[in-house]
């Protein structure tokens, strides 16, 4: 019993530490922090028809990737902030 308790009182004294352990907020990786790709343009010479296949398909590019990132770093920014405030 004695042999136990020195044991398990070496094993706590061990894990401590004197140095202070300072954790980082990882960072984010770098694709998703850069803006969202460039609306198509429309041709010179474009047909009523292909004006609106071009809008509708810059519009669903640009709200999705608008939501996706913008709702990501919002999100990033908190927990950081989170974590920061915590020390």
């Amino acid at each position: 019993m004695k042999s136990i308790v020195i044991a398990l009182s070496l094993a706590l004294v061990g894990c401590s530490t004197s140095v202070p352990l300072k954790p980082k907020f990882p960072e984010a990786p770098q694709i998703l922090l850069e803006p969202c790709k460039s609306l198509k343009p429309l041709e010179q010479n474009a047909k009523l028809s292909d004006v609106a296949k071009t809008v509708t398909e810059n519009y669903h590019l640009y709200h999705d990737c608008s939501l996706k990132s913008s709702m990501w770093q919002e999100w990033y920014k908190t927990q950081r902030k989170l974590f920061e405030d915590v020390k």
